[in-house]
């Protein structure tokens, strides 16, 4: 059984942490490459990180399969719109329908607080990920480079799909 828990402590934010460590490290390493990887973990999923993001607005969840935990999703309500801005299940979790169960979830917490629409981020290169994003109905609305700092850049389509 699959339940999705609000992350709110910094014990959760820990439990984030050592997840996003594993799967960053096994899925994009061949993708971004080691140096990238290290610096996005160290920026934007340490728990001091994901602690300013959840002060910023941003929600966290943890993702449970039969009590323990496999995954993590953060979103976050701009206006009408619900940025999807991580969602991850480690890699022995996947093709159980979890991550299907969190995108049920995520479009109904769209609809709970009144979003017309999902927008994410996906690297141009995570071809697996883009396709499964298509299938749920996102299309492809822009290409962006976006500078992170210290030499590295994000190189992603924006998708969106409208819930109207």
């Amino acid at each position: 059984m699959t339940s999705i828990i609000r992350a709110t402590t910094p014990e959760a934010f820990q439990q984030i942490a050592q997840m996003a460590n594993i799967i960053w490290r096994e899925h994009y390493t061949s993708i971004i490459g080691n140096a990238q990887v290290d610096y996005m973990l160290g920026k934007f999923q340490s728990v001091d990180a994901i602690a300013e993001q959840v002060e910023s607005g941003y929600e966290y969840y943890t993702i449970d399969f039969n009590d323990e935990p496999v995954g993590y999703l953060s979103i976050k309500q701009d206006e009408d719109v619900l940025f999807l801005s991580k969602i991850y299940i480690l890699k022995p979790f996947r093709g159980k329908k979890i991550g299907q169960k969190a995108m049920q979830f995520i479009e109904s917490r769209a609809r709970e607080l009144e979003c017309t629409q999902l927008q994410l981020t996906v690297n141009k290169n995570n071809t697996n990920s883009i396709l499964a994003y298509e299938r749920l109905g996102f299309e492809k609305v822009e290409t962006m480079v976006i500078d992170i700092g210290s030499g590295f850049v994000m190189d992603d389509f924006r998708m969106e799909k409208n819930l109207s």
